[in-house]
C-alpha cells in the first residue's frame, strides 16, 4: 500500500521526464483585426464585388484580386500549407473582454485575463498587470534586450509592460539601432495614420533585431489588416493578409536557418479581435458588433502536435498560460491570470 502511494506521488514527475518540452524560444505574432471569415475561407463573396469596399466589379485590379485570392490557400499559402499542416489551428476561439477593440484584446493576450475595470478602450493608460513578457523575463532572468516587442502601433508602449523599461519595445515611428536605414525611411514613408507605421517597417526591423540580438522571446504586432478595414478598403485588406502571410513565411524560414532557433522555437499567431460579417459591420468591431468576439489561434513548434485545423474551444486569455507552459514554467506562478494552457497545443 505504501509502495503504491509513493509511486502515485512520483508518477507526474516521471511522466514529465518522459515527455520533456523542447521549446526554448517563443515568437508571438498578431495581425490586428484579421477576420476569420477571410483567413479561413479566402475572399468573402459578400465583399468580392462590393463597390463601397473598393472592389468595383468593373475595376481590373479588383478582378485580379478576385482571381488571385479565390481560396484560403491562395490568400495565405504559408498559413495553410505549412503552419496548419505542421501545427495546430484553432477556429473556435473567443475574446472574453467586454470591449472587443485592440488594447483590451492585446492586454488579454499578454496577461491571460480581461481587465475591463481599467482597460475600457484604446485610451493609452499604462498596463495594470505584469505581462507574460515581463513574467518570462523575470522567471528566466533574461536581460531586457532578450525579450522584445516590435509593433506598428505606438500604443504598445503602454500595452506590453506594466513597469516602463522592463522589456525592449519598438512601436510606432520609432528608430531601431539594428536598422538604421529602415529607421530613416519610415519617417519619409508615412501611413494615413499618425499612430501606426507601415507593417513592412515593423517586420524588417524585427527581423534585423532577431538576427543581431537573438531574443528568447519576441512579439511582432502588425496593424494594417485593421487599418485598411476601417477605411473600407477590402482590396488593401486582402493584400495585407497576403503580405502578412509572406512575413510569416520569411520569419519561419529565418528561424529555421539559425541554430539558436532551429527546432527549439514555437510560433504563435493570433488576432486581438474579430469583426462583423455584414456589409454594415465588416469594417468595424466593438462590443455591439456580432462576431467581434470571435478570433483564431495558430501554433507550430517542437511541442505541438500536427493536428491541423480543429474546433477545440479556447479563449484569448489562454494564450499567456500556454506560452508559460511551453517555456517549461508553471502557469500557476503567474498571478491573476484566469486563462488556462491550451491542452491541444501539447503533444500527448
Amino acid at each position: 500500500m505504501l509502495r503504491a502511494h509513493i509511486a502515485a506521488l512520483f508518477l507526474p514527475v516521471l511522466l514529465s521526464a518522459a515527455n520533456p518540452l523542447h521549446t526554448r524560444n517563443i515568437v508571438l505574432v498578431t495581425a490586428d483585426g484579421l477576420r476569420w471569415q477571410d483567413l479561413f475561407h479566402g475572399i468573402d463573396p459578400l465583399l468580392a464585388r462590393e463597390k463601397s469596399a473598393s472592389m468595383d466589379p468593373s475595376n481590373k485590379d479588383a478582378e485580379a484580386r478576385r482571381q488571385r485570392y479565390a481560396t484560403r490557400e491562395a490568400l495565405a499559402p504559408f498559413f495553410w500549407n505549412t503552419l496548419a499542416k505542421n501545427g495546430l489551428v484553432l477556429s473556435n476561439v473567443n475574446v472574453t473582454n467586454a470591449y472587443r477593440v485592440s488594447y483590451p484584446g492585446y492586454s488579454e493576450i499578454l496577461t491571460g485575463r480581461a481587465s475591463d475595470n481599467v482597460i475600457t478602450g484604446n485610451i493609452p493608460v499604462q498596463q495594470p498587470n505584469e505581462t507574460v513578457l515581463e513574467f518570462l523575463k523575470r522567471k528566466l532572468a533574461l536581460p531586457s534586450s532578450r525579450v522584445a516587442l516590435f509593433s506598428s502601433w505606438d500604443h504598445f508602449h503602454y500595452i506590453a509592460e506594466h513597469i516602463p523599461g522592463s522589456i525592449s519595445i519598438n512601436a510606432g515611428y520609432q528608430d531601431s539601432p539594428a536598422s538604421p536605414n529602415l529607421s530613416r525611411l519610415q519617417h519619409v514613408t508615412p501611413t494615413p495614420w499618425d499612430e501606426a507605421r507601415h507593417d513592412s517597417f515593423t517586420f524588417e526591423m524585427a527581423l534585423d533585431y532577431l538576427r543581431s540580438i537573438k531574443p528568447r522571446v519576441i512579439d511582432i504586432s502588425f496593424d494594417e489588416t485593421d487599418d485598411w478595414a476601417h477605411a473600407n478598403r477590402y482590396d488593401r485588406v486582402l493584400d495585407m493578409i497576403a503580405t502578412t502571410d509572406g512575413f510569416l513565411n520569411r520569419l519561419w524560414t529565418t528561424l529555421q536557418s539559425m541554430p539558436e532557433y532551429r527546432n527549439t522555437t514555437t510560433l504563435i499567431v493570433t488576432s486581438d479581435h474579430g469583426r462583423g460579417s455584414t456589409l454594415a459591420d465588416w469594417s468595424g468591431h466593438g462590443r455591439k458588433v456580432p462576431g467581434a468576439d470571435k478570433i483564431w489561434i495558430a501554433i507550430m513548434g517542437p511541442d505541438t502536435p500536427r493536428s491541423g485545423e480543429v474546433s477545440t474551444h479556447a479563449e484569448q486569455r489562454d494564450i499567456a498560460p500556454t506560452i508559460i507552459k511551453l517555456m517549461g514554467l508553471n502557469p500557476a506562478d503567474y498571478q491573476g491570470a484566469t486563462g488556462s494552457p491550451i491542452q491541444a497545443a501539447f503533444k500527448p
